[in-house]
């Protein structure tokens, strides 16, 4: 249950930074979302900085807590440990991000350290993003990596668009479209932040992890459950969807795992196949 409401984070997070950019740029009269950039809403002296660290804080929150929840979700499968550790990093980062300063101050020669690494942080941030869709991606389907191999594509094509607007900020010179093509980049890593928690959330107890903690609450032990079991569960889910199907294969499982000493004293389970009060004469 723990780790459901830790992968609804990423989703509560995503929904979160697009209300963000929906309703807090309505506070700042004049200001566009077709040519301005989402860091002028959190730059030095605007009226809707104090607004925009605050529920950005809470995103990063929510962001660490789901990185913490893809991580759990299944110890044995190192690029999720690594996807989640990953976003969690990411999360660090939005919650320490250096503020811009409006454009009026750059173009008047006005830029200090923070705005160099204002641009520091988008560009470690964005590559953490791009490495956690990867990772992630190597723990599922070809269809779903097909999905993130184009979700990386145009994440680094509307990100190389939205570059070519640096100079025309720096002097304060019109930037049509600018706003446009930044959210359609930050909505694509929310739609992979929506999709990836739904994904994981779909596999639920198929993981080793769900198989265990199945066998935990049936026997009253906490134990370790093989990957072929869980592959076993995983495969009769994917088959058309029958959850009767699903139930079925559960006990069956669970009748096939036997308690066995393992080298280091520890009591785990093992998939030896149909106990013997099971064979029939």
């Amino acid at each position: 249950m723990a780790r459901k409401l830790l992968l609804v984070c990423g989703i509560l997070a995503a929904l979160l930074y697009v209300a963000m950019n929906a309703l807090v740029p309505l506070l700042w009269p004049g200001f566009s979302v077709w040519s301005q950039t989402i860091s002028e809403l959190s730059a030095i002296d605007a009226p809707t900085r104090s607004l925009w660290v605050a529920l950005g804080a809470i995103y990063a929150v929510l962001l660490m807590a789901f990185g913490y929840g893809v991580r759990s979700c299944d110890r044995r499968s190192r690029p999720l440990r690594i996807a989640g550790a990953l976003i969690i990093a990411d999360g660090v980062f939005c919650l320490f991000w250096p503020p811009m300063h409006q454009r009026a101050v750059l173009a008047a020669g006005g830029a200090t350290l923070t705005d160099t690494l204002h641009i520091a942080w988008t560009m470690v941030s964005g590559m953490l993003m791009m490495l956690s869709i990867g990772c992630a991606a190597a723990a599922f389907d070809k269809r779903f990596r097909a999905f993130a191999v184009a979700t990386i594509v145009l994440l680094v094509a509307f990100g190389a668009l939205t570059g070519t607007y640096a100079a025309s900020v720096q002097a304060n010179l019109p930037t049509p479209w600018l706003g446009v093509w930044e959210r359609v980049d930050a909505g694509l890593l929310m739609l992979w932040l929506i999709v990836l928690a739904v994904a994981l959330l779909r596999r639920g107890e198929t993981t080793a992890v769900g198989i265990a903690e199945e066998a935990a609450k049936l026997g009253g032990h906490d134990h370790w459950v093989p990957p072929e079991t869980s592959v076993a569960f995983f495969n009769a889910h994917r088959a058309g969807g029958d959850a009767r199907r699903v139930r079925a294969v559960r006990p069956r499982v669970c009748r096939r795992a036997e308690r066995v000493q393992s080298n280091d004293g520890r009591r785990r389970v093992a998939s030896v196949g149909p106990s013997r009060r099971e064979e029939k004469p």
